[in-house]
C-alpha cells in the first residue's frame, strides 16, 4: 500500500442543484489483496479490497455494511441519470433525506432488475 498526500488539497466544485467544494487529499495505491478500512467519527467503518481482477468497491450490503453501521442505497440523479450507490451512516438519515430530496431518486426495484438485466446483456452481447 502507498499512500501519496496532496498538500494543499486540490480543490473542485461539485454538485447540480447545490454546489460545494470538495478537497481531494491524495490517493491510494493497493496491490491485490490489500484492504483499507475508512472509519468515521461515530465508529461507522468501509473497507474497499484490491483484487488483481478489480476492488470490491463495498462489504457486503446485506451483511458488513450494516453491521458496521451504514445502510447501502442505490440513487439515480435525475438531472444526469447517473446511478451511486451512496453509504449512509446510522443516525444520519436525515441529513441524507435533505442531500437528496431535490436531485436524487432512490430506485425501486423494477428500476434495479432492469439495470440487471441489461448489464447480463452486456456480458454476452460486446456492442451493448
Amino acid at each position: 500500500m502507498r499512500f501519496i498526500k496532496r498538500d494543499p488539497p486540490r480543490q473542485f466544485e461539485v454538485g447540480n442543484n447545490v454546489k460545494f467544494k470538495m478537497n481531494d487529499c491524495g490517493s491510494l495505491d493497493l496491490e491485490p489483496n490489500e484492504q483499507v478500512t475508512f472509519v468515521t467519527e461515530l465508529g461507522a467503518e468501509y473497507d474497499v479490497a484490491r483484487k488483481d481482477w478489480g476492488f470490491y468497491a463495498t462489504p457486503s450490503l446485506n451483511g458488513r455494511l450494516p453491521q458496521f453501521g451504514l445502510n447501502p442505497v442505490l440513487v439515480r440523479n435525475k438531472i444526469t441519470g447517473r446511478y451511486f450507490v451512496m453509504l449512509v451512516e446510522k443516525g444520519k438519515h436525515n441529513s441524507f433525506k435533505e442531500y437528496v430530496r431535490e436531485a436524487w431518486l432512490v430506485q425501486e426495484d423494477d428500476e434495479i432488475r432492469g439495470e440487471e438485466k441489461r448489464l447480463d446483456q452486456e456480458e454476452t452481447d460486446p456492442t451493448i
